[in-house]
């Protein structure tokens, strides 16, 4: 049906269930289709070249905004806690109020550093952030068929607009759900906005922004992208879902993670830098074959 599901790096629990979902979402028409995806080393690179490329959060903490003490302090925060968010060792409960410390104390430390909010663009451009391949078929088509892309990050909303930004793909119908900074009024950095996004409570999020998903009750097929088990909840917020696809980029300590993956994601991207899977299926759905 789509050739591309036969690439070397998907991995399918129940290739039957993908192609019935599918079908009956190409059926429904692409007027009934949304796009709900997480941002960090899911719609950008996991690596290039075998060099890790930066997240959100990356971006600003290796850039010349941040003291050497304090690119310190974080470094020490991610050698202590991403060990513990990629543990299949450990419940979400478990982690949960340990991620909760890890992004609270990352935002503490990054108001302390006075950021100002105009070098943020250039910050993003001379840093290594890169989407990946394919990215510009990707936002361009969801565009041109008038299909809502919100993107969900845990990661900095401020940082991650720029990035599609600069890439020439923040388009109308992107929506980002995300965490911003709040800057007064000299635009330095005076502490983030609202409820803390991390990694394991988007299900609140997407509960939270209720108006969003109002809205868009007249598309209740889901197209869900995401790299950790934490996105599964990206779509709680959907009313009355008919299908949702669950498409998961597994990135990293492929063997222990991939049977947790396969459990839970209807198609599981192994070590795949590209957008060629999504791309293949949003032409299918949108009657582009």
């Amino acid at each position: 049906m789509i050739p591309e599901l036969s690439n070397p790096s998907v991995c399918m629990r129940d290739p039957q269930r993908v192609q019935e979902i599918l079908q009956s979402m190409q059926k429904a028409g692409s007027n009934t289709l949304q796009v709900i995806s997480d941002f960090d080393m899911t719609l950008t690179r996991f690596a290039y070249n075998g060099k890790r490329c930066p997240t959100c959060h990356n971006i600003l903490d290796n850039s010349k905004l941040i003291s050497d003490e304090c690119k310190e302090k974080l470094k020490d925060l991610l050698n202590t806690y991403y060990p513990i968010e990629i543990d299949s060792s450990r419940s979400i409960d478990e982690k949960l109020p340990l991620m909760v410390e890890w992004w609270t104390k990352a935002h503490e430390l990054l108001v302390q550093q006075q950021i100002k909010k105009d070098l943020l663009a250039t910050v993003v451009r001379e840093s290594d952030a890169m989407l990946r391949e394919g990215y510009q078929l990707f936002f361009d088509h969801l565009y041109e068929h008038s299909i809502p892309l919100l993107i969900f990050s845990a990661g900095i909303g401020d940082i991650l607009e720029e990035v599609i930004r600069q890439a020439g793909v923040f388009h109308p119908n992107v929506k980002v759900f995300s965490n911003y900074m709040d800057f007064d009024e000299s635009g330095v950095l005076k502490a983030f906005k609202g409820e803390l996004i991390h990694i394991y409570n988007k299900r609140e999020g997407a509960l939270l922004n209720t108006d969003h998903f109002q809205e868009l009750r007249t598309r209740p097929n889901v197209l869900l992208l995401g790299d950790s088990l934490g996105d599964l909840t990206m779509a709680d917020g959907v009313q009355d879902i008919e299908n949702i696809l669950k498409i998961g980029f597994l990135n990293d300590k492929v063997e222990e993670r991939k049977q947790s993956y396969l459990d839970s994601y209807d198609i599981v991207l192994v070590k795949d830098e590209t957008l060629e899977v999504s791309n293949a299926i949003l032409l299918y759905l949108t009657g582009n074959k």
